[in-house]
């Protein structure tokens, strides 16, 4: 492809700016929607956007050609334009995830041309971005989708419209700018040639706000709100995932004045569009976030500039990234490996992780990134192939491994190539001999760590490195990697709502003798005491006794995507090799890991758990235990044990860990033992049914306190002395973010760490990270506090207000009061989830749960009420009113509940009307009953002095779900066999597929939709709509 100009000298221009200061030149006079709009695109023209008048479909397609035959130096004949727009851009099989793979993956377009020759036709120059020309346009009417729209402003690329800009008057709240984005994409974003569906990223302003998002976390949303069975689902996909721009120190930049002159400078926003998006194996657009982006360029920068000053081979070459754990920052990590690779001079880049972090999840993106880049069996001679190979540029490979090969191959042609080494989780302990090895033997390397705990003069006593001989090196990340080059803590990553805080509960189990000063002493004193068979016996009865109210288990359900086919993948022999198999499912509350001393204190425990599980039956729980040898077990060291076997073990550990294996494998229908290869494959599906949800709690002493992400795990419960990098690794299991539900990370101390845990957070947050990353206290949430923000009020307050502003006998009448009571009752929904995980809430009776039911009630009522009205653009309450109605479900109300009072109603002779009033009212207080509440209500009145109400429900249900299906089936005259089949599928797997090939089986021939009147999309609506309320009316009662 031909330049349009000659490059004479380019920057290394930072695409995030170092430090912004923002514009102090504010006008104080009252702003209109227009005069921001037209403020906006006066500031893009300065930036060197050119303007276009462009209203219309056919203008917008005109300029396209124009601009991709000004980028390809080459002019279509109009045949050619038309096949190739047509074909290549406005293919009637394309939608959103298909136009985003071209623009981020195939981006050059084949032409056929009128000769019978081909071109390339690029529509995006990714190697020199200052060739994209970039447009702005404004006001563009669409008239031809479900309702007319006039979009705000459109930033063209190369013709295509890449990014949109809706904004809102100051005042008016953001979520509105995203709802009118979710309104356009229902309405007419798809409509005519479907161009506006090439949109990547979207910005939402008010003046004042403005944050941005990708296309696929819009377009989910979208698909997760119009679901009939997701409405109410808040996920990674909604409106609290749009992120906010930053400078490279983390500062927020929210102005839409000072955003615009960051975030859409030309170089920043076409490097974002062209380097610093990821599209992932599902799909998914990621769009990086300024810190990742901001450490990717550090580090390239540093390889740049230390090459041409031949510094190469020495620790001034390299540096080390501080993102704190759980910010994304092995995404960040490949993906600078991947912007090194295509550097000319560099021969290889090696990508290093521990082996207990290659699991298939990652393998997975990483293949999506570079297709075969990863090198993931235990043989080092593909590692050696690829390190011989000059086309592969990237390889993954594991510490061990990569330290098996330098000690076979002494003077190898590789040591002399310019290498870049990029280490994942560079904190580990065993990481000293390792790095001596690579400088001793690589001559010309860069070598870069990424941490989310980085080792300090503090902390470098909890985190030293051993080498070949066994010898303790007490050296820093510094020391190791050089200078910090990037810094994003954890408090920067809860501002920012990547994580979550922690709550802490300290329950104390032993009194500490006074006076004992010698602290080694002291600690032998301590264990021996935390080791009792009494304190042990206590603490699992705490734990029993607690589980379901820290793991939220009584408090509703969501839906996750579970893997069914977990002991298949876990055995594959080649990772990868065996397709997952995900099944949506709904799950309620979470799971556990529960970190303990030592090996010994681990088989107590065990066995303690057995026991009193024996004893009561209703609190068992699926309770598994890992560990293998790990020279400081019972230190506050988190010294990392072998995953891949356990031949360091005593033989006592060892029968121990393979009797917990083979209960394991009763449970779950494995194969298992501590062998080494079936060991290995026991500790992937640990890992895996952690994932899932499966196991409720799982006793280790360090393994999976480092390195392992599961959203589902929630608590933590800990017996083990923690301090430093080990204690914010171990919390930070349990703060990755999944849903409203899910609103901080649990941690149980059955020891005092609360010192250890301050100095922690002051290391790796600073001094007043306290406040952020820990909860308020119980006394805080229940009576209310003050800070520097202002009073924020209590439990207490918040019931007295809303029983004083909307007394339950009255009415709430008017779209403002509802508004009113909407935002009380969510504030006092989501000050009771967090309450609930308190012990002292427990038996609460500040609001009896009747009051709680009725005002449920009102909330749902006021929710169908809205979403009934949403027609077209028509503005109403619900689209600047957020519903908790995940939260809601937490206090659901289920069929056992229901039948238990309609068998005491049947056993009061049918004559007590109290119950029947309690039941319209459980009815009505639950989301999910309510579309139930005519089956329960024919059901009550079927019932006799006979009738035995557990049996003959079940019957009364089947009977009544035959008859609707069959009724359903004849009036939409549907396939019997194949509609059968996929309800029942439908039920066992807790979904409706509402999409695929699956519904468009059971849908009658398309000759039955022919006619004028008859339109086959609407008639395919109308089964859907029939089939979800069938659906719903009879899930979770059959």
């Amino acid at each position: 492809m031909a330049s349009s100009y000659n490059i004479v000298a380019s920057t290394n221009q930072s695409t995030v700016v170092s430090e912004y200061i923002p514009d102090s030149k504010r006008s104080d006079s009252y702003q209109t929607e227009a005069e921001l709009e037209q403020e906006f695109i006066r500031l893009l023209s300065t930036l060197g956007y050119e303007y276009l008048p462009i209203k219309d479909e056919q203008s917008l397609i005109s300029n396209l050609r124009l601009q991709l035959e000004r980028l390809n130096n080459f002019s279509f004949t109009d045949n050619e334009w038309e096949r190739f727009f047509k074909n290549n851009i406005a293919s009637n099989n394309d939608g959103i995830i298909e136009k985003t793979r071209k623009i981020q993956a195939d981006h050059v377009q084949i032409l056929n041309k009128d000769d019978g020759l081909t071109k390339n036709i690029y529509l995006l120059d990714k190697k020199n971005i200052h060739n994209n020309r970039l447009q702005v346009i404004n006001q563009y009417e669409v008239g031809d989708g479900n309702h007319p729209n006039r979009y705000d402003v459109t930033i063209l690329v190369n013709g295509l419209p890449l990014v949109h800009i809706e904004l809102k008057r100051r005042g008016v709240a953001i979520r509105e700018a995203f709802n009118q984005i979710k309104r356009y994409n229902r309405d007419s974003f798809w409509a005519g040639s479907g161009l506006f569906e090439y949109v990547q990223i979207f910005v939402i302003s008010n003046g004042t706000n403005t944050k941005y998002y990708s296309n696929t976390t819009r377009d989910t949303h979208i698909k997760e709100m119009t679901s009939n069975r997701n409405k109410t689902k808040k996920t990674s996909n909604s409106f609290e995932f749009t992120s906010y721009w930053a400078d490279a120190n983390n500062k927020v930049i929210t102005d839409l004045v000072d955003f615009t002159k960051t975030f859409f400078c030309k170089h920043t926003l076409l490097n974002i569009l062209t380097k610093y998006c990821v599209f992932t194996s599902e799909d998914l657009l990621l769009v990086m976030r300024p810190y990742q982006i901001s450490a990717c360029e550090r580090i390239l920068n540093k390889v740049q500039i230390t090459t041409n000053y031949k510094k190469t081979g020495t620790v001034e070459a390299g540096g080390y990234i501080w993102h704190t754990t759980g910010s994304g920052k092995t995404l960040t990590s490949f993906k600078t490996a991947q912007l090194a690779s295509n550097l000319s001079y560099i021969d290889k880049v090696l990508f290093v992780v521990d082996r207990k972090d290659l699991d298939y999840q990652t393998m997975k993106e990483y293949d999506r990134f570079e297709k075969g880049a990863a090198n993931s069996n235990t043989s080092t001679e593909i590692l050696k192939k690829q390190l011989e190979d000059d086309n592969a540029r990237i390889i993954i490979t594991t510490i061990q491994k990569l330290g098996i090969f330098i000690s076979k191959n002494r003077g190898h042609e590789v040591f002399k190539k310019h290498v870049v080494i990029i280490f994942d989780e560079c904190h580990r302990s065993q990481f000293g001999e390792f790095h001596e090895a690579i400088t001793r033997n690589f001559k010309n390397y860069h070598i870069f760590g990424f941490t989310g705990t980085p080792i300090f003069s503090e902390n470098a006593q909890n985190a030293m490195a051993r080498t070949k001989q066994g010898k303790m090196v007490f050296k820093t990340t510094p020391q190791f990697f050089g200078d910090k080059l990037h810094t994003y803590t954890i408090v920067d990553a809860i501002n920012d709502n990547n994580v979550l805080p922690f709550r802490i509960d300290y329950v104390n189990t032993v009194k500490e003798k006074d006076n004992v000063r010698d602290e080694q002493v002291k600690a032998i004193d301590i264990e021996k005491a935390m080791a009792s068979p009494q304190r042990i016996h206590n603490v699992v009865e705490y734990i029993l006794e607690h589980f379901n109210q820290k793991t939220k288990r009584n408090d509703g359900h969501y839906q996750f995507s579970q893997l069914q086919n977990i002991k298949d993948v876990a055995s594959a022999k080649v990772r990868g090799s065996v397709e997952e198999i995900k099944q949506k499912m709904r799950l309620t509350g979470f799971n556990s890991i529960f970190a303990v001393a030592s090996i010994e204190v681990a088989k107590q425990y065990y066995i303690e758990f057995q026991n009193q599980m024996k004893q009561s039956p209703e609190k068992a729980l699926k309770v598994g235990l890992i560990y293998s040898f790990g020279a400081n077990d019972d230190t506050d060291i988190l010294e990392e044990e072998n995953p891949e076997n356990t031949d360091g073990l005593d033989k006592s550990s060892r029968d121990f860990l393979d009797k917990c294996i083979k209960d394991y494998n009763e449970m779950f229908n494995t194969n298992y033992d501590t062998s080494a290869d079936k060991f290995q494959n026991y500790y992937k599906d640990v890992s895996l049914r952690m994932k899932n949800r499966e196991l409720d709690l799982l006793i280790v002493v360090n393994m999976f306190l480092t390195g392992f992400d599961a959203t589902t795990l929630n608590t933590l419960w800990v017996d083990k002395n923690l301090k430093y990098h080990g204690l914010i690794q171990a919390f930070s299991r349990t703060n990755r973010i999944l849903n409203s539900v899910k609103t901080y990370g649990n941690i149980v101390c059955f020891r005092n760490l609360q010192d250890a845990t301050e100095k922690a957070i002051a290391l790796f947050g600073d001094k007043e990270a306290g406040g952020i990353v820990l909860l308020k206290n119980y006394e805080d949430y229940y009576n209310g506090y003050d800070d520097e923000k202002g009073h924020h009020k209590g439990y207490v307050e918040i019931v007295e207000e809303l029983e004083n502003k909307f007394p339950l006998d009255k009415q709430i009448i008017g779209e403002e009061a509802q508004k009113e009571f909407v935002k009380l009752f969510g504030a006092l929904l989501r000050i009771r989830n967090i309450l609930t995980a308190f012990d002292q809430f427990a038996n609460d009776t500040t609001i009896t749960d009747r009051d709680i039911q009725d005002y449920q009630s009102n909330y749902i009522d006021i929710y169908h009420e809205l979403n009934k009205k949403v027609k077209g653009d028509k503005e109403n309450i619900n689209e600047d009113v957020v519903f908790e109605m995940e939260l809601i479900k937490q206090v659901e109300i289920n069929i056992d509940y229901i039948l238990m009072l309609v068998a005491k109603y049947h056993q009061g002779h049918c004559k007590d009307k109290e119950i029947l009033v309690d039941i319209k009212k459980a009815i009505g207080s639950s989301p999910e009953l309510r579309s139930k509440k005519e089956l329960i209500e024919s059901f009550i009145d079927s019932i006799n002095v006979d009738t035995r109400v557990d049996e003959d429900w079940k019957k009364f249900v089947t009977q009544q779900k035959e008859s609707d299906l069959a009724t359903i089936i004849s009036e939409e005259n549907l396939k019997p066999d194949e509609t059968k089949k996929f309800i029942d599928n439908s039920f066992r797997d807790g979904i409706l597929k509402t999409t695929g090939t699956d519904l468009d089986k059971i849908l009658p021939p398309v000759r039955r939709f022919g006619g004028a009147s008859n339109n086959r999309q609407e008639k395919k609506q109308g089964i859907i709509e029939k089939l979800t309320s069938f659906f719903e009316k009879y899930l979770g009662v059959v």
